[in-house]
């Protein structure tokens, strides 16, 4: 069984920093953007992409893995060079914190593939390899799963020392063969897998599919799981 196995995202991250927030892909399923609209309403008004310059004073712990901008995607194509540059400079600063980055854009890591230091993590999401049902369900308007993959690819070609991570949450249907095979040339450091927690009615694989998939993948780099509304088999 995988190491990692909660109830939320991303269970392993221990703080996270959100010095830009918003986002343009308009996913189906964002969480990110119902919470904006709603509870977080008077925090952050709406999700207009922006810099927020008070979030630059924060010291982050020592040996902690900080996520970055879960709410919003600091690499989305309407973020100024300036803001990613800031942020990346930041995280030089601190050599002994891990920072985690996300994108549904990872063909924009490219853009700033030699100012990363070692102590960043670059992931993308990839909820399937099926680009068909992607179009078909309408989920999001950002790069297909099948561009993300090549370009995760150009990245490990150009700085194969930086860790690289894969986030399948939420997990769509998929071919097997083909998912494992395009995690396996990604070579992760972790892979995240979890369903849909809001009931947006997504076209999901069924838990023991799911289960295939993660027996594939624990045989080549860490899994965390997180199931909420499913029941998984204690051994």
């Amino acid at each position: 069984m995988s190491k990692y196995v909660g109830t939320r995202m991303f269970e392993f991250v221990t703080e996270t920093w959100n010095p830009v927030i918003g986002c343009k892909h308009y996913c189906c399923y964002c969480w990110s953007r119902r919470l904006v609209e709603t509870r977080l309403k008077r925090i952050y008004r709406d999700f207009t992409p922006r810099l927020i310059e008070k979030r630059f004073r924060y010291r982050p712990k020592a040996g902690s893995l900080v996520f970055v901008c879960d709410m919003g995607d600091l690499f989305g194509d309407w973020v100024p060079r300036e803001w990613i540059t800031r942020v990346i400079n930041f995280t030089k600063s601190f050599p002994e914190t891990t920072f985690l980055f996300l994108t549904k854009n990872p063909a924009r890591y490219i853009e700033f593939i030699d100012e990363f230091p070692s102590n960043v993590i670059l992931g993308t999401t990839i909820e399937t390899d099926r680009d068909d049902l992607y179009r078909k369900y309408h989920i999001s308007r950002a790069p297909l799963p099948s561009e993300r993959y090549r370009a995760m690819l150009e990245v490990k070609d150009r700085r194969p020392e930086l860790r690289r991570f894969v986030s399948i949450e939420p997990i769509l249907d998929f071919n097997l063969g083909t998912f494992v095979k395009w995690i396996k040339d990604v070579e992760p450091c972790m892979v995240a897998i979890g369903y849909d927690n809001y009931s947006n009615k997504l076209p999901e694989p069924p838990l023991g599919k799911t289960l295939k998939l993660i027996d594939e993948l624990e045989k080549v780099t860490k899994v965390a799981v997180s199931y909420t509304h499913l029941t998984l088999p204690t051994n």
